[in-house]
């Protein structure tokens, strides 16, 4: 990555951040429940389906949500809502919704409720302002990089919580030195932010020391194509696999059920989890996370960089950057952070951050 990173300023205002939720599946039309596609505008996903859930007369527990999107951008994305037979003015209740912030664009019936995770990744559209204009050169270099080398894929500091405090919160419950949150899903959040912090430890820890995006002995790899994990065990052989893009290392996500690796890096997991973990039993902690593998190196697909030209993306506030602006589009899997791609080439200024700190694209 580059030695000096430009600055760039990201999230001006809600128009310059577009996300375009991917869903793993298209409703099927038929079922009891209702897939609302919708777009928001400078609201948190939360607030967002609570103003719907609040119309439609549905409890916020019945809801189902893929992920969470930022706040102050344009995102568009997918919620399911309880839709049984004897509802049948939901569908056309649910097109005709008109709230503040938010447009329904699509609804359709389906068998199941959305659940977590149910979604193949994430479309960005971003514009980042005040790039100086010797740079410009530079940063667009450093882009077209990314694309073909990838990034380390650690967690954004939007999985930590507005004070990032939420591992530490979560260790604190978990070894009985707090009381638990009562709101299951506050419980998730910190315990969620307590495996980030051990995967980005790991994580940094690699890119230390090079082996990143380097397969070794013993890891834990992943198929870019299926996701299948499997031991190295051939070195030379997967880092030529590696090298054409095929699969890379993965760090932990602790649970009870992860997948270890073994030797040298099994003990390098070991001692960089040892003190996020002493105390916790993490088979009591199941239901709030099994463990799985999260691969180390973040690929970025359908990546493009181009300045923008007069009119094309305008801004609405006050500049106080002197500078051009670069649109920047790419595609990132489910759980990866946009702003993880962007700061490996920028030194990044996020106007959100100046006035709200609620951020969650995931």
């Amino acid at each position: 990555m580059a030695t000096t990173l430009v600055r760039g300023r990201i999230k001006a205002q809600p128009e310059d951040f577009v996300v375009e939720e991917i869903p793993a599946y298209e409703p099927s039309g038929e079922g009891t429940h209702l897939f609302l596609h919708f777009e928001k505008k400078n609201l948190t996903t939360d607030a967002a389906v609570r103003a719907i859930t609040r119309a439609l007369g549905v409890e916020m527990r019945e809801v189902g949500i893929a992920g969470m999107k930022d706040k102050v951008a344009v995102t568009t994305q997918w919620v399911s809502v309880p839709a049984p037979p004897r509802a049948q003015d939901i569908e056309a209740k649910a097109k005709a919704l008109e709230l503040e912030g938010i447009r329904v664009l699509e609804a359709k019936r389906h068998g199941n409720k959305l659940k977590t995770g149910h979604l193949r990744g994430n479309r960005f559209d971003i514009v980042v302002r005040g790039v100086a204009p010797g740079a410009v050169a530079e940063a667009v270099a450093t882009i077209e990089r990314i694309a073909r080398e990838g990034v380390p894929n650690a967690f954004g500091v939007q999985r930590f919580g507005k004070e990032g405090d939420n591992a530490q919160k979560a260790r604190a419950w978990l070894t009985g030195q707090a009381r638990a949150p009562g709101d299951p899903r506050l419980r998730r959040f910190h315990f969620s932010a307590l495996q980030s912090a051990v995967f980005n430890a790991v994580l940094d820890a690699r890119v230390a020391d090079g082996t990143w995006a380097e397969p070794q002995e013993g890891d834990v790899l992943k198929k870019e194509d299926t996701g299948g994990l499997f031991l190295c065990t051939d070195v030379q052989a997967d880092r030529e696999r590696a090298g054409r893009g095929e699969l890379c290392p993965t760090g932990p996500i602790v649970g009870d059920k992860m997948r270890s690796p073994e030797g040298a890096v099994r003990a390098l997991e070991e001692r960089i989890a040892a003190p996020w973990l002493e105390g916790v039993d993490l088979q009591r902690a199941r239901s709030l996370g099994e463990g799985t593998r999260r691969a180390l190196r973040l690929s970025v697909t359908e990546c493009t960089v181009a300045e923008v030209m007069d009119g094309e993306r305008p801004f609405e506030g006050d500049r106080e950057e002197q500078g051009r602006d670069l649109r920047v589009r790419f595609v990132l899997p489910k759980g990866a952070y946009a702003t993880t791609v962007l700061s490996n080439a920028f030194d990044l200024v996020d106007g959100s951050r100046e006035t709200d700190t609620r951020t969650e694209e995931e």
